[in-house]
C-alpha cells in the first residue's frame, strides 16, 4: 500500500535542501574569503570590486578580444583566431601560478631607491603561489584576489600581440613565443612598474594607475616588432 506525502512533508523536504544548499554557498565563501577576525585590514568593499574588475578584465580577452580579433581576419581564419586566444588564455593561467606572479611580484631582496637585480625582477620565493594563502593580504584585499586580478592582465596582454600576426604564424610557434614572451619581456616590466618600493620604474616616480605601461606599450611594442619581421 503507497503512502502519499502530505504537502507539509514535501514543504520540509524542500526547506531542508535548500538550507543544505545554503550552508555548501556559505561553506565555500568562508573558504575563499579570509576570515574578517584574522584579516586585519580586509576591507570587504575593495575586495568586491576587484573581484568585479578581474571579471571584467578576463571578458575583455574572452570573449570580447577573439571575437574582436575573429572579425578582422578572414572567415576561414576565424576558428584559428579565436583559438589563439583560448589557448592563450589557459596557457598564461599556468604560467602566472607556476613562476609568472613569482617573477612579477617576489619583493624579496628589494630595497627603496637601491638597484640591484631584484629591481628588475622578481624572484622564485612565490613560484607554484608558495606563501599565498587565503589569510595574506595584499593592501586592504586577499592576496588570492589580487594575484587573479593580475593574471586576467598577464592574459590579455599577450592576447593583444596576437593580432599583430593573425593568420602569419602557426599555433604552436605562438604558444611557445607567448610563453617566452610573457617570462622574460612582461614579468620584469610588471615587476619594475608594480611591485612597490625597491622596484626600478616604482622608485623613478612611474605611476601607471590601469597598465598604461605594463600592458599597452608593453603589447604594442612587441607586436609592431612582430609585424615588421613577419
Amino acid at each position: 500500500m503507497k503512502m502519499r506525502s502530505s504537502p507539509h512533508s514535501v514543504a520540509t523536504a524542500g526547506c531542508g535542501t535548500r538550507s543544505r544548499l545554503g550552508c555548501v554557498v556559505i561553506g565555500l565563501a568562508c573558504w575563499l574569503v579570509p576570515d574578517v577576525a584574522r584579516a586585519d585590514g580586509l576591507d570587504s568593499g575593495d575586495t568586491a570590486w576587484m573581484l568585479t574588475s578581474t571579471a571584467l578584465v578576463l571578458f575583455m580577452t574572452i570573449p570580447g578580444l577573439s571575437l574582436f580579433y575573429g572579425g578582422l581576419v578572414r572567415s576561414k581564419n576565424v576558428l584559428s583566431v579565436l583559438m589563439q586566444c583560448f589557448a592563450l588564455t589557459a596557457m598564461m593561467t599556468l604560467i602566472w601560478i607556476l613562476w609568472g606572479y613569482s617573477l612579477a611580484f617576489d619583493t624579496t631582496g628589494m630595497e627603496a631607491h637601491v638597484v640591484n637585480l631584484h629591481s628588475f625582477v622578481g624572484g622564485l620565493d612565490k613560484a607554484l603561489l608558495r606563501g599565498v594563502g587565503i589569510d595574506s593580504l595584499t593592501g586592504t584585499v586577499p592576496e588570492t584576489v589580487f594575484v587573479t586580478f593580475q593574471m586576467t592582465f598577464a592574459i590579455i596582454t599577450p592576447a593583444l600581440i596576437a593580432g599583430a600576426f593573425a593568420e602569419r604564424m602557426k599555433f604552436s610557434a605562438m604558444m611557445l613565443f607567448m610563453s617566452l614572451w610573457t617570462t622574460i619581456v612582461y614579468a620584469p616590466i610588471c615587476h619594475m612598474a608594480w611591485s612597490g618600493d625597491g622596484a626600478f620604474f616604482w622608485d623613478k616616480g612611474v605611476l601607471d594607475f590601469a597598465g598604461g605601461t605594463v600592458v599597452h606599450v608593453n603589447a604594442g611594442i612587441a607586436a609592431l616588432v612582430t609585424a615588421v619581421l613577419l
